[in-house]
C-alpha cells in the first residue's frame, strides 16, 4: 500500500472504530448504583458509586425501609411500613409503578438468586410475605415461630431463609422450596442484620442489645461463634471474597470489621451516627453505610479500612442497596 492509500485508509478505520464504539451498551462498563431509602423523607436516593454524589430521588411512599433491586436491574422494590405495602419503582423512569399489598408493618426485604421472589418480613403477623416479581403480586406467606421478624435473608444458594425475630431473641430457619420453618436458633436479645459466606456455609447475626454477632452453621442450624460487638449492633455486610464481616455499631457511631478465619474482629471504622443498615460495591471496594441520625451515607474504602467521605441523602436513612 503506497503512502496515499494509507493516509485514506487511516482516517475511514478510525471513523469506523469510533461508530461502533458508539453502538456498544455502555452498562457493563458504568459503576453500579446505590439506593439508600429515607424513612423520613419518603424517598430512595440514588448514588453513582462512581462519582459518589446523588444524582437522583424518587418518591417511595410513606416510610420506605428494606429494599431489594430485581435481577434486571429495572425495578426496585422497597417496603413502605405505614402504608403495608411493596413499593415497585421503575428504575429506567426513577418513578412509582405498582404496589403490593402485605400486611401489617413490612420491614427487611430480599430478593431471591435467581431473582424469581422478593421476600419482606412483617412484623404485625409475624410472617414472610412472598411476591413474585413475574405478576408483581403477592404469591404467598410463611408463618414463624419468632415474634416481630425484622430481615429475612436468603443464603446465596437460594435453599434457606433466614429471619430475624427481635423480640424472639431468636433467629428462625425457613427452607423455602417446602414454605415451612424447620428449625429455630436462640440467639442474643434483638437481633437484627444478617449476612451470609459466599458459599452458604455460615450466616452472621448481629444482636442489638446483646452488642454481639452470633455465628451460625447454616447446615448444622448452630451456634459455632460469639463474637463481641460495638454498641448496638445492627447491619450486616459481607464481603463478596468472604474474608471480611462487617457489622455497624449504632451506639458507637462506627463499623467493625470481622475476619471470618478468627472471627475476631480486626478493625473499627469511624462513621455518622445511629449506623444502620449497609452494602458492599460488587467488586468489595466499597462499603456504604447508612446513618440514620446523620442523614448521610459513608463510603469506606475496604481495602484501607478507612472513611473515605460522607454523602447527604434524605432524612433518616435506613439501609443501602447497590445494583
Amino acid at each position: 500500500m503506497n503512502m496515499s492509500s494509507l493516509r485514506r485508509t487511516v482516517p475511514t478505520a478510525l471513523a469506523c472504530l469510533a461508530v461502533c464504539a458508539a453502538m456498544l451498551p455502555s452498562s457493563p462498563l458504568a459503576a453500579p448504583f446505590a439506593y439508600v431509602p429515607n424513612e423520613g423523607s419518603g424517598t430512595v436516593s440514588v448514588i453513582d458509586t462512581a462519582s459518589d454524589q446523588v444524582v437522583g430521588e424518587m418518591p417511595a411512599g410513606t416510610k420506605p425501609r428494606g429494599l431489594a433491586v430485581g435481577a434486571d436491574g429495572r425495578w426496585l422494590y422497597v417496603s413502605d411500613q405505614p402504608n403495608n405495602s411493596l413499593q415497585v419503582l421503575d428504575l429506567n423512569a426513577r418513578k412509582p409503578g405498582t404496589a403490593v399489598a402485605l400486611g401489617e408493618s413490612p420491614e427487611g426485604v430480599s430478593i431471591s438468586p435467581d431473582g424469581r421472589w422478593v421476600v419482606a418480613a412483617i412484623e404485625g403477623k409475624n410472617e414472610i410475605a412472598v411476591t413474585d416479581t413475574r405478576t408483581r403480586k403477592l404469591a404467598f406467606a410463611i408463618q414463624v415461630h419468632g415474634k416481630n421478624p425484622e430481615h429475612a435473608v436468603f443464603s446465596p444458594d437460594g435453599r434457606l431463609l433466614f429471619v430475624s425475630a427481635e423480640e424472639g431473641d431468636a433467629v428462625d430457619i425457613i427452607d423455602f422450596a417446602s414454605r415451612k420453618q424447620v428449625a429455630q436458633v436462640a440467639v442474643g436479645a434483638r437481633p437484627r442484620g444478617i449476612g451470609f459466606l459466599p458459599d452458604s456455609s455460615r450466616a452472621y447475626v448481629a444482636t442489638e442489645n446483646a452488642n454481639e454477632v452470633f455465628v451460625i452453621d447454616a447446615r448444622k442450624y448452630a451456634i459455632v461463634a460469639r463474637i463481641k460487638a460495638g454498641l448496638r449492633a445492627n447491619g450486616i455486610a459481607v464481603h463478596p471474597g468472604g474474608g471480611q464481616v462487617y457489622v455497624s455499631n449504632g451506639g458507637d457511631a462506627n463499623v467493625s470489621v470481622i475476619d471470618t478465619a478468627s472471627n475476631q474482629v480486626v478493625a473499627t471504622i469511624p462513621v455518622g451516627q445511629r449506623p444502620w443498615n449497609m452494602a458492599l460495591t460488587p467488586d468489595g471496594k466499597k462499603l456504604y453505610v447508612a446513618n440514620g441520625r446523620s442523614n448521610n451515607v459513608s463510603v469506606i474504602d475496604t481495602a484501607s479500612r478507612t472513611k473515605l467521605r460522607d454523602i447527604p441523602v434524605g432524612k433518616l436513612p435506613w439501609g443501602v442497596v447497590i445494583r
